[in-house]
């Protein structure tokens, strides 16, 4: 028995990658104290180290912490708590464990803080929607602010999974189906919670938390979208697709990651020697924290590689898992596991060293309440600054998916308008799937801020209809009366917060309840209707997709959801999102992504011809990958290489014009692919390799320039990355399907590149 992976094609992989910059070294006379303060260790105090108990439940948090976990403090029995929160309740348990116990070692406070903490921001996947990762940053770091202050250091965020089938629910928590988008959002996350970075002294900047990127491995390759099931893949697409945005996210600091659940061919991440401590810790020379997911270690027997929890946690240290979250196995079991095999008592001595050196980071050794402001707590939550920045992303996350006749912004000559649907008072499911500590009662309701924003005398009314848990349709007559008066229709149907998030995979993404019924008598009264589709995934409608003229893909917008779909609705700001991942057109499609690689026989329209494709449905997506329209029309133009031939270590930059045609103030994300069309092992069919999103005021030119490395077309193999000679394919444009300007360029010689190609960030200006 064994892992499944062929351990030195990884470990290839892994220098193949080259050193990501990660993070520096501890100053010397830091090192010094982690190395002393681990030289007075007992086992028993070591091995507490790497505990990490539930301090709570996810809506009663630190109500675990008794009596009976307050000398296990004492005892040196734990390095850090998940779910507690509050800066005196931590300050105090903080007390009990530098100025109680023997060695004086401060905890960690962790939580969940994954698109907020007090305040909610838009899900991660509405986040990724707007192609900017300066919004991205900001919210990460307003986040990062509302968690310190309550005393946490360490946040289980960014998610970083490519998710290419949208059946799987915990696609809403990361950046979607590309592993350039991904890496982008990656580092801007990081980048966000973690604020400067860490130093030599610490996280160098005030109200900084420790990043975690997760679920390392391919967590979201999951077997037909099921949460927790094994994925099958090939070490080419583990390193082109699913690896690159955790380096991404290594190179921008991240100060710990998390292992996958499930088993990548057979080896479960949590024991995957090859891949955790071969890849990640010493091909990467990644010096972070990495955290098991929750009760993991223990889960590796019911994966069948271990027998009891003794073995379990064996193979997990093993591995390269410094730190068990929840299962409580290394806590009862390591010890007997090391006496057992005393060669695990130098890696238990690698992993405390990991675990002290973050809390070494964070300044916790210097002053252990560094974090936690009772008096702050009590302003700083949901203040005008953070519903600022939340109203912005949630105006920048909105995409427009159709805009048949111009009916969106709503005209003036709209006087009588009926907003349909259960979901448009659901103010709980635009809270998303992780909460923190966001509450209902901060959510600015959409109602109230279409009446705020509407021009006087407009009448708005709105009926439920029917919802996304009831097949009940006793609703929707009435909802059809509202239609046939109404000089427009606003109807929001789609998931609420609860069909997707972790656990929550769909084999069927239709509408859930009895929306489709709904949807379909009210388009059927023939009034103009603007479908708002709120959801956590792409969701496959045609009775609305494809009937309504008019449909906004709303995501789960956080607490500032209402006046930013107003603002949306009314033509006070421009729809400018783009989608992270497309739209099935039939669930029976999924998984399909816009990068695949071309066969021999290409998707035809033609049905008598024999080739790759459903003959029930139309070929690709209903909206593909970066599709988004706007309320502007954009022109491209003078497309520019500045060279025709690059060495394999050289750029080219690849510039062009966009202009805004239209009569309204806009941005337009202009999107840059590539594609290498004959090369030794086929290539997709286009790849993302640069973006940016450009505010253009009526009748303005932008000059946008991209600076694309000859390196980000490299092409993995066992030996290392290769750079191969030949031609390259420019494609210019503002979606996948969208292309606008095409050109060329040719890689003169063969080469090598140190890491993955879409880990490596594409420099852009805009002049």
């Amino acid at each position: 028995m064994g892992p499944l992976i062929d351990r030195r094609a990884l470990l290839a992989t892994g220098a193949a990658l080259g050193m990501a910059p990660a993070l520096p070294a501890l100053a010397a006379d830091q090192d010094a104290r982690v190395r002393a303060l681990l030289a007075q260790m007992t086992l028993d105090e070591k091995i507490g180290q790497t505990h990490q108990p539930a301090g709570g439940r996810q809506k009663a948090l630190n109500s675990k912490i008794d009596a009976t976990a307050l000398d296990l403090v004492r005892k040196g029995g734990v390095g850090s708590y998940l779910h507690v929160a509050g800066a005196a309740f931590l300050r105090e348990l903080q007390r009990t464990a530098v100025e109680e116990s023997r060695l004086k070692i401060p905890l960690l406070f962790a939580i969940d803080v994954v698109h907020g903490f007090r305040t909610l921001y838009p899900v991660p996947l509405a986040m990724a929607a707007t192609f900017d990762p300066e919004i991205v940053r900001a919210t990460a770091r307003m986040a990062a602010v509302e968690t310190a202050v309550s005393g946490l250091h360490w946040t289980f965020a960014p998610m970083v999974d490519i998710a290419r089938d949208p059946r799987w629910g915990r696609i809403v928590e990361g950046a979607g189906e590309d592993p350039y988008l991904g890496g982008v959002m990656a580092a801007a996350q990081v980048r966000g919670f973690q604020g400067e970075g860490p130093s030599s002294k610490g996280l160098a900047a005030k109200d900084s938390i420790l990043a975690c990127a997760k679920h390392f491995g391919a967590y979201g390759a999951a077997a037909g979208g099921r949460d927790y099931d094994s994925a099958e893949l090939s070490d080419r697409t583990l390193n082109e697709v699913y690896l690159p945005p955790f380096h991404a996210a290594a190179k921008a600091g991240a100060g710990t990651m998390m292992t996958a659940f499930n088993d990548l061919n057979g080896a479960p991440t949590t024991a995957n020697t090859a891949l955790v401590r071969g890849v990640l810790k010493t091909q990467w020379t990644w010096p972070g924290l990495v955290v098991s997911d929750w009760n993991a270690i223990l889960e590796l027997i019911n994966h069948g590689i271990a027998e009891n929890p003794v073995q379990a946690a064996a193979l997990a240290l093993k591995a390269g898992i410094d730190m068990d979250m929840a299962s409580g196995v290394y806590a009862a079991h390591l010890k007997t596991a090391i006496s057992q095999d005393p060669s695990l008592s130098p890696l238990l001595d690698q992993a405390v060293t990991r675990i002290l050196t973050a809390k070494m980071r964070l300044g916790l050794f210097d002053d252990p309440y560094r974090f936690g402001d009772v008096e702050r707590e009590k302003t700083v939550f949901v203040g005008p600054e953070h519903r600022a920045i939340a109203r912005e992303a949630a105006r920048k996350a909105v995409v427009l998916l159709k805009n048949d006749g111009g009916l969106l912004p709503i005209a003036p000559s709209a006087r009588k308008i009926a907003v349909i649907g259960a979901l448009a008072t659901d103010n709980l499911s635009q809270l998303g799937s992780w909460k923190a500590r966001g509450q209902v009662a901060d959510v600015a309701p959409l109602l109230p801020a279409l009446k705020a924003i509407a021009p006087t005398g407009t009448e708005i009314v709105h009926v439920a209809g029917a919802g996304p848990r009831s097949d009940d349709e006793t609703g929707i007559p009435a909802a059809v009366e509202a239609a046939k008066v109404a000089d427009l229709v606003l109807l929001m149907v789609g998931e609420d917060f609860d069909h997707s998030g972790e656990s929550r995979s769909r084999s069927d993404l239709s509408l859930p309840g009895a929306q489709s019924a709904l949807a379909r008598a009210v388009l059927a009264v023939g009034k103009p209707v603007v479908v708002l589709l709120p959801s956590g995934r792409p969701l496959v409608a045609p009775e609305v997709l494809e009937r309504a003229p008019a449909v906004l893909a709303t995501w789960f917008l956080g607490v500032e959801a209402g006046p930013a779909l107003a603002d949306i609705l009314f033509g006070k700001a421009a729809p400018g999102g783009r989608l992270p991942v497309g739209f099935p057109r039939a669930t029976g499609q999924s998984p399909t992504y816009y990068a695949h690689v071309p066969t021999g026989r290409p998707a035809d329209p033609d049905l008598a011809k024999d080739t790759v494709r459903y003959h029930d449905v139309d070929i690709g997506p209903l909206f593909p990958f970066g599709h988004g329209l706007s309320y502007a029309s954009f022109a491209y133009s003078d497309l520019a290489l500045d060279r025709d031939n690059v060495a394999p270590s050289g750029a080219v930059k690849v510039s062009l014009t966009i202009a805004n045609t239209g009569s309204v103030a806009a941005d337009e994300v202009v999107q840059l692919y590539v594609r290498d069309p004959v090369a030794s092992v086929a290539r997709p069919v286009k790849e993302l390799r640069g973006f940016v999103r450009v505010t253009l005021k009526p009748g303005e030119r932008r000059r946008v320039t991209f600076t694309l490395a000859a390196a980000q077309l490299a092409i993995w193999s066992p030996e290392g990355w290769r750079v191969e000679a030949g031609k390259v394919e420019v494609m210019v444009g503002s979606s996948s399907a969208d292309i606008r300007l095409r050109g060329a360029f040719t890689i003169a010689a063969p080469g090598k590149a140190r890491e993955p190609a879409t880990a490596i960030p594409t420099p852009v200006s805009v002049a």
